[in-house]
């Protein structure tokens, strides 16, 4: 009978030890088709690292947000890996909040495309691993441009998009010239905006962090803006975003469209649109500077600070950001299906090159992106088409509202940049940047 206790509390004892010794990684994610990608392939690190279990935890975008800042803020310990943007990195980096990320020399962090890096980069310490990136490009008809006579340069001017815009509009076709963001949002409609005002000389703060919403740069950017939606854009266009304007795009109803990089790659796929042979790409048009014509985002694996767990959570890291997880993409499911805009090897590979014809388009539109430099103005703030610092959020949703409103015809130009420029100064006066 002693034998058999102490046979059970030993075979009990291995039993906890074993348990002790898995580590569990609580990981938070959005649903979006890289990710859920990433989870599934997640059991070839499992398998690689038996000592380590992945659970996922799977986010609508706004959820998302809110979750991870809520428990990185509050130290609440939730998580062990957040899925962050490149608005979050520098500004939770610089608070301490994460957790600096140690590399070996496989990872070859020398490989990460620099615009990119440096966005997620804090004082030469990298606080967080691109997983996938973007910019912003102009995805065009080629065959309505071809018809119009027209051909369209590699970085055209905002004066040559607007040409080309009205002589391909032909809405008793059920062709628009062009289709733009117009949904209220710091990431849906201000996204695109910012990069529009950038382009024409403006920024959000000037030196002394006073907005600059109610000046002359602004004021050419949103007028334009307007009037090219109002005369060669599809109708509704203040309730368009992304997934609006692809479903346009893919039916072969927009003429052009200035968005993520990323929908190079569904506006080229004949599974999914009608006029993916049709399709052709260029930079983003410019107007009086070619800074901020791009904008730069990626959606990024981070550590959060102080986490129990940092060591199987770099390793998780290092994995997923990796040139061999690339690789591992494109052996299951085919070169045109890898997460982008992230890795110089990546674009070097012909694999790669043949398999997404926007490849060269999207890597030189990351290139020209720079959120350390991405105004004609020198600005206080790291960000292309955000300004990297807690109060952008509130801000960005608030001028969002006014330029939607706009558009819609609902207030002026005049109106909306002054109640915008009210509601940033409000913001920024609170949050003691000045009196």
């Amino acid at each position: 009978m002693k034998f058999r206790i102490a046979s059970v509390l030993t075979a009990a004892l291995l039993g906890a030890g074993v348990a002790h010794a898995t580590t569990e990684l609580v990981i938070a994610t959005v649903n979006n088709g890289h990710m859920i990608e990433m989870q599934k392939l997640g059991k070839n690190f499992e398998a690689a690292n038996p000592d380590i279990k992945l659970k996922w935890v799977t986010l609508e975008e706004g959820v998302l947000r809110q979750r991870v800042t809520t428990d990185i803020a509050t130290q609440g310990g939730q998580f062990d890996i957040m899925t962050i943007g490149m608005y979050e990195a520098p500004i939770w980096g610089k608070k301490g909040w994460l957790t600096e990320l140690k590399t070996d020399a496989a990872y070859d962090v020398d490989d990460l495309l620099p615009a990119v890096r440096g966005g997620l980069t804090v004082g030469g310490k990298l606080y967080a691993a691109p997983f996938y990136g973007e910019s912003s490009m102009l995805m065009y008809r080629k065959d309505l441009a071809d018809k119009a006579g027209v051909t369209v340069p590699e970085r055209p001017t905002w004066t040559q998009v607007a040409d080309l815009a009205k002589k391909i509009h032909n809405p008793a076709a059920g062709v628009y010239g062009i289709c733009l963001r117009g949904k209220p949002g710091w990431g849906d409609n201000m996204a695109f905006l910012s990069t529009l005002v950038n382009t024409h000389g403006g920024q959000w703060f000037d030196m002394q962090w006073k907005p600059q919403i109610d000046t002359k740069p602004w004021k050419d950017a949103i007028t334009f803006y307007v009037d090219l939606l109002k005369n060669y854009g599809p109708p509704g266009s203040s309730s368009n975003s992304f997934n609006e304007i692809l479903a346009l795009t893919n039916s072969g109803k927009c003429g052009m469209w200035i968005d993520a990089t990323i929908a190079a790659s569904f506006v080229s796929d004949p599974k999914q649109s009608k006029v993916a042979d049709q399709m052709a790409f260029a930079q983003a048009p410019t107007a009086v500077t070619p800074k901020g014509a791009n904008w730069l985002w990626s959606w990024n694996l981070a550590i959060p600070a102080g986490s129990k767990k940092v060591d199987a959570a770099q390793k998780f890291v290092s994995w997923a950001t990796s040139k061999d997880y690339v690789q591992l993409v494109a052996k299951t499911n085919g070169w045109a299906n890898v997460p982008t805009g992230t890795r110089k090897s990546t674009y070097a590979s012909p694999e790669f090159q043949k398999a997404a014809r926007f490849a060269a388009a999207e890597k030189v539109a990351i290139d020209s992106a720079n959120p350390t430099d991405s105004t004609l103005p020198k600005s206080p703030y790291v960000g292309v088409q955000f300004a990297a610092i807690p109060e952008f959020q509130a801000i960005g949703i608030a001028v969002g509202q006014q330029m939607s409103a706009a558009l819609a015809g609902k207030t002026s130009v005049d109106a909306a940049l002054k109640a915008s420029q009210n509601a940033a100064e409000r913001e920024m006066k609170k949050a003691g940047y000045y009196k």
